[in-house]
């Protein structure tokens, strides 16, 4: 059992370990941007954590439909079938859904000036979106290509890419912020603009890249779009749940007081750094899990989940003691602000509880993407966000007087239904497909 256990652990992080990297990567940027609004001013972060609320709440919609190229192509490889024919399908289909994401977020920015935010923030947070939604095309050709390269197990130039775009962003971030030489200082809008060059970058490189390793011939195939819209579109939608839940807290506590957007922000992203681990790990189980289950290997498949999970819900147990350990001094590495300090230091603890449950179920969302089964996935972050976290943080932060910290209850919740739920469903998916 140790062997084995030993064995599906390394085979699982020799996909998952550059895919931490590059999604560390990724997330940096983004904390990067935190980390240089907050020494700007309190209102440049409440303004860019406003805008990224909205923002994400649309881009999560692509990337969902995007996360689901991987499961897919994973299974045609399992099943002894070509992957790499679906290279241009899945550039086409980069393209068209950033087309859409970036339309969308137009429609979006002239509603900002009815949604209660305060009067000094509404111009850098429409500005912020307006510049953010020229980067969709290359924030979604980097992500298709690379889950197009993940299903192939080629991740570690992809990811490599990320992390030295991460010194980059930071670079761009100071200069377009605070001004350099000839370059003026832009508050917010040099942020924007710093994400602009950074995403462009990714995505080019990341297209040349493709044509320097393989030789593609154009296909077409109205299946796969399909299979994307089929497996994708309830990923995407359980995904879309669960931002906009998060989200919607940055927006609603923001009409109270930017300095709240500010603080969900930077709570939120201090959990999504931990969280790319796991998420990583998701990303390897949702490979391995569709090439055993496209080979109908059914031993390895219950094998790669369990071994999965264990990794991932063991390392979220030790990021909770550092955030338990260390809450000041995390919060105190993105702002100065002491009543931004009050405010977030407080949540650091119950957001330790959180992570382990997130841990647990972002595997799951593996195991199913990799059987195919993601339907379950939406229907359950359905009720555990939308009819348990959210009316109960509402309850909980207004009618008690709870506060930001009456959200992060209603999460805790949600996390606890949710994993207990795919538990259920899982163990009956298994007992009843493969007679366990």
């Amino acid at each position: 059992m140790s062997r084995d256990f030993k064995y599906y652990a390394k085979e699982l992080l020799n996909i998952a370990l550059p895919i931490i990297m590059g999604n560390l990567g990724f997330i940096l940027i983004g904390a990067g941007d935190v980390l240089i609004a907050g020494r700007h001013s309190t209102d440049t972060l409440a303004a860019v954590s406003i805008a990224n609320a909205i923002l994400n709440s649309v881009f999560i919609f692509g990337i969902g439909l995007i996360s689901s190229i991987t499961p897919i192509l994973s299974n045609i490889r399992g099943e002894g079938g070509s992957a790499a024919k679906y290279f241009y399908p899945t550039l086409r289909f980069s393209i068209v859904v950033s087309l859409f994401i970036t339309l969308v977020v137009w429609m979006i920015i002239p509603l900002v000036d009815f949604l209660g935010f305060e009067d000094h923030l509404l111009k850098p947070i429409k500005d912020y979106m307006l510049v953010t939604s020229f980067a969709s095309l290359f924030v979604f050709l980097h992500g298709g290509l690379k889950e197009f390269l993940q299903a192939h197990e080629i991740v570690f130039f992809p990811n490599l890419i990320t992390i030295l775009c991460v010194f980059l962003n930071i670079v761009l971030n100071i200069m377009f912020v605070f001004g350099f030489g000839i370059i003026p200082a832009m508050g917010a809008v040099g942020l924007a603009v710093a994400s602009l060059i950074v995403r462009m970058v990714m995505g080019l490189v990341l297209l040349i890249y493709c044509y320097i390793i393989m030789t593609f011939k154009n296909h077409v195939d109205r299946e796969y779009y399909k299979n994307i819209f089929k497996i994708g579109l309830p990923i995407s939608f359980a995904i879309m749940i669960e931002f906009v839940a998060f989200n919607s807290i940055a927006i609603i506590m923001g009409r109270v007081s930017g300095v709240y957007a500010a603080a969900q922000n930077l709570v939120t992203t201090l959990t999504t750094v931990s969280f790319m681990i796991p998420l990583a790990i998701s990303n390897a189980i949702a490979v391995k899990v569709g090439f055993a289950n496209g080979a109908h290997n059914i031993p390895d498949l219950k094998k790669y989940a369990f071994v999965g999970t264990v990794i991932s819900v063991g390392f979220m147990l030790c990021s909770s003691v550092v955030f338990t350990l260390l809450p000041e001094f995390l919060v105190k590495l993105f702002t100065e602000d002491n009543m931004l300090i009050k405010i977030s230091v407080p949540i650091m603890y119950v957001l330790a509880i959180f992570q382990v449950f997130d841990g647990l179920q972002i595997s799951y969302t593996g195991i199913f993407k990799g059987i195919k089964k993601t339907n379950i996935i939406m229907l359950i972050n359905l009720i555990a966000y939308w009819f348990i976290s959210l009316p109960l943080g509402y309850i909980l932060a207004f009618k008690y007087n709870m506060g930001l910290m009456g959200f992060w209850y209603g999460l805790i919740a949600a996390a606890v239904v949710l994993c207990s739920m795919l538990t259920l469903f899982l163990r009956h998916y298994l007992k009843k497909v493969y007679s366990c």
